[in-house]
């Protein structure tokens, strides 16, 4: 139930964030709202996701090999598009930078001061991928019955 939880923060988080960049990402620097407490909400959100479906497969050896295998591809995809953030945006990037972690978040610098408007197809897109996150439990328990069905071999167990 857990990781049923931490799918759910994962896309109410994505769908939060979504809210405040979708329609304007390379246009304009999101400094607000989750933006404010991490450079990179989404990927922290699908962090946890990835960790979430790991302990719905009953394994803490599984999520935390998903868990840190997701935070390492999106570090290296944040590095990348820090490059282009900051060519694009120069100095109000830096600023941005030195008061703003790049993943782990800190809460108590949240900041929401002006009105927002959003991009409907954004966040109509970003609601539809993160139910692969949930479309993940009726998988695992398909997959669990099978096994024990005796349908399905099992190779082996990781716990």
């Amino acid at each position: 139930m857990i990781g049923f939880v931490l799918i759910l923060v994962c896309i109410l988080g994505r769908l939060w964030s979504i809210l405040y960049v979708g329609g304007r990402k390379n246009s304009e620097l999101a400094v607000s709202g989750p933006y404010s407490i991490t450079r990179n909400p989404l990927y922290l959100f699908s962090t946890i996701g990835a960790f979430g479906i790991g302990l719905m497969f009953g394994s803490l050896i599984v999520a935390s090999a998903l868990g840190v295998c997701t935070y390492a591809v999106f570090g290296m995809t944040a590095r990348k598009e820090e490059t282009f953030l900051r060519d694009k945006f120069g100095p109000e990037f830096e600023a941005y930078v030195a008061r703003t972690p790049r993943f782990w978040p800190k809460p108590w610098l949240h900041q929401d001061k002006h009105q927002h408007t959003f991009s409907t197809s954004a966040l109509r897109s970003t609601f539809f991928d993160a139910l692969y996150f949930l479309a993940i439990f009726p998988a695992i328990e398909g997959i669990e019955y099978l096994q024990v069905a005796g349908y399905l071999p099992t190779f082996f167990w990781l716990f």
